[in-house]
């Protein structure tokens, strides 16, 4: 019973995993079936790079019929999803436990916004869960405003944890024979990923970060732009021909210095007491890259990169999404993925980041609105074809 992304996300990963998923969504199907169409008229890519390798039946469960059929798919499932607004679930009649009543070994998860508390009744976007979960404070530029980042941390990331919390309660359930409640929620999943902010947080007591490029500390964790902040200094610095991402990052190990200031033709630069230590580089990490960037901007990124992995040292090309879906070594693990698609034709998306030996994954296409239907119904759980043509007259499915 997910919509959306947080939770489809989730129930993705474990469609993914093996699991059959079964997508329970209202007549009018989930909202992002019709969001950011770039085809008129079908299921936008919002909707099908979410919901593969699932099936998609509808219900209105706001009826009396609907409340019915929905207590027989609890019985009969291990794992119920949804990521409703607060309440929403308990409202239709369908509280923790009555649905525990229902089935004792069902695994419950719910996805929300916050946990208890002040919070509680907010409602939550992607970004708002960045907003209230550390990281838009610690990203961006040090003069600049706070920054949401390109990843999805907030919904995705938020599934995954779900993921985690749910595959946990089935292993239990094997040794108590119960199920239990997963709650997540999207203001956790995001503090969690921003742990090492909190870590310097508290850091700060004992006086400035040196790891960080800024010049200034108050009582707060800095947003450092591209600086990594952890015990090797980073950064995106500039490569030919001077494009959006004509970039690569850099790290600077101890180890890597020597080769570096080879390849900038500076290798005095070695030995020099006010370069030749990490501790010697620290105040000065902002000359320190461009001393390196001066080199690099004379270079396409691809013959940086060549060059900085030739002396094993830590680097990526800054990669945009065009490239990332160019990549044939990405299409050769699986992870983008070509897609067939009834109304659509061929889609690309992301495969599963999660590789098992002995159970490989294929990606399969997301479902019709109420494509299963007639196969679950009558199927599996025994409903006529006359009543179920006369509960979709009625609006029931």
């Amino acid at each position: 019973m997910t919509h959306v992304q947080s939770g489809p996300s989730a129930t993705q990963l474990l469609a993914w995993l093996g699991a059959d998923v079964v997508k329970l969504e209202a007549p009018t199907g989930d909202i992002t079936r019709g969001q950011l169409r770039d085809l008129p008229d079908v299921d936008s890519l919002y909707f099908t790079m979410l919901n593969c390798n699932k099936r998609s039946i509808t219900l209105n469960t706001k009826t009396a019929r609907g409340k019915e059929i929905l207590t027989e798919l609890i019985r009969r499932s291990d794992v119920l999803v949804e990521n409703f607004g607060p309440g929403a679930v308990d409202r239709m009649g369908f509280p923790w436990e009555r649905i525990r009543e229902i089935n004792p070994r069902i695994v419950y998860a719910s996805i929300k916004g916050f946990g208890d508390g002040p919070y509680t009744g907010f409602k939550a976007y992607e970004v708002v869960a960045q907003a209230m979960g550390g990281s838009m404070a610690t990203t961006g530029f040090e003069d600049g405003p706070p920054m949401a980042t390109g990843a999805q941390i907030g919904d995705s990331g938020t599934g995954v944890h779900a993921v985690a919390g749910i595959l946990a309660a089935l292993y239990q359930r094997e040794h108590t024979g119960r199920g239990q409640r997963v709650n997540v929620a999207m203001q956790h999943a995001v503090l969690n990923l921003c742990r090492v902010k909190i870590r310097d947080q508290q850091r700060l007591a004992k006086g400035p970060l040196a790891e960080y490029p800024n010049d200034a500390f108050g009582d707060e964790v800095p947003r450092s732009g591209n600086a990594s902040g952890g015990g090797q200094p980073g950064w995106a610095v500039k490569c030919a021909p001077g494009g959006p991402n004509d970039y690569v990052y850099v790290i600077v190990q101890p180890a890597g210095w020597g080769p570096i200031t080879e390849l900038l033709g500076r290798p005095e630069l070695a030995a020099d007491p006010e370069w030749a230590t990490p501790e010697a580089r620290l105040p000065k990490l902002g000359k320190m890259f461009q001393l390196i960037e001066e080199w690099t901007s004379t270079l396409p990124k691809w013959d940086v990169l060549d060059r900085l992995t030739a002396r094993d040292i830590p680097c990526g090309p800054i990669l945009s999404t065009k490239e990332i879906l160019a990549d044939a070594s990405l299409a050769a693990d699986g992870m983008v993925v070509e897609v067939e698609h009834p109304e659509r034709g061929t889609f690309t998306t992301v495969g599963s980041p999660i590789k098992l030996s002995d159970s490989p994954t294929t990606i399969d296409r997301s479902p019709l609105l109420g494509e299963h239907n007639s196969q679950i119904y009558a199927g599996e759980l025994g409903l006529d074809e006359d009543e179920i043509r006369r509960l979709t007259t009625d609006g029931v499915m």
